[in-house]
């Protein structure tokens, strides 16, 4: 067996693992995924093999070990204005109400990943502003969160290369909010970075340290767990939400076993979840 295989012993003592930590589900004979995801920490961290280094972690001899193989197993780039729709939604239809309200709006990105779908909204409300000079003044809070650290600061940094940059934003949208940074690649100008802060969050913890929120993106996140997590985080995120506050989910997720807390609001194209 070549060292960065993963014997069927050891997957299925990090699979167990992995859920327990993080909530995340891997299927059977998803060993080239761990494979693939932990191939560059063997050399890092000088371990002979997969399944060595896999030991360890488990054990929880190493919390640095640790946290590189979250970082390593939960990373997944993501696009810029994901679906379109949800961000449509958001200027043509949320922001005016909300505006109405005249009161500071909160919104959260959980397993923000790294960074584009926070960065999407941000541009959005100040597309949205600058079609309505004067609206917002109660302001907008935006609030992004992620399980890896190391996510959560190329994050804030809001540097981006050419591959990223291609996924999803427009050539009008690249002038108006990026600059070129002095290593030559795209950043995203202060006034953008400014409107999110970044935050460490575990969604098998406490969310309540966040506060409330108008509206909750929770994109493309919940498949990776199983029925029960997902009920629990769902239960955690209608409870931070305001009265009729609004949750966006993936393309393909749905609100399942969590109907009691939320209604479906069906749009020309796209939906999203109020809370009842």
């Amino acid at each position: 067996m070549n060292s960065k295989d993963v014997s069927p012993e050891s997957y299925l003592k990090f699979r167990q693992f992995l859920e327990q930590q993080c909530g995340i589900v891997l299927g059977e004979n998803k060993q080239y995924l761990v494979r693939s995801r932990l191939a560059s920490l063997l050399y890092k961290f000088n371990y002979p093999s997969t399944d060595a280094l896999i030991d360890v972690v488990v054990k929880g001899y190493d919390r640095t070990l640790l946290q590189s193989v979250i970082d390593a197993m939960t990373t997944n780039e993501t696009l810029w204005f994901r679906d379109s729709y949800p961000f449509d939604l958001l200027i043509k239809d949320l922001l005016p109400k909300l505006a109405e309200k005249s009161q500071r709006i909160r919104i959260w990105s959980a397993a923000c990943s790294s960074g584009q779908e926070p960065y999407s909204i941000a541009m959005s409300i100040l597309e949205y502003q600058k079609q309505r000079p004067g609206a917002l003044r109660g302001g907008v809070e935006i609030i992004a969160t992620d399980l890896s650290s190391e996510m959560l600061e190329k994050s804030e940094q809001g540097i981006y290369d050419e591959l990223s940059l291609a996924r999803g934003l427009s050539p009008q949208r690249r002038q108006a909010f990026f600059q070129t940074h002095a290593s030559g690649q795209m950043q995203l100008r202060p006034e953008v970075r400014r409107m999110v802060s970044f935050k460490s969050l575990n969604l098998l913890s406490s969310y309540a340290s966040l506060g409330r929120f108008d509206v909750v993106f929770c994109r493309n996140v919940l498949i990776y767990f199983s029925a029960e997590v997902k009920q629990k985080i769902l239960q955690q995120i209608a409870a931070q939400l305001q009265p009729s506050g609004v949750l966006f989910l993936g393309a393909s997720e749905s609100i399942s076993a969590a109907s009691d807390f939320y209604a479906m609001v069906k749009c020309h194209p796209g939906l999203y979840y109020q809370k009842k």
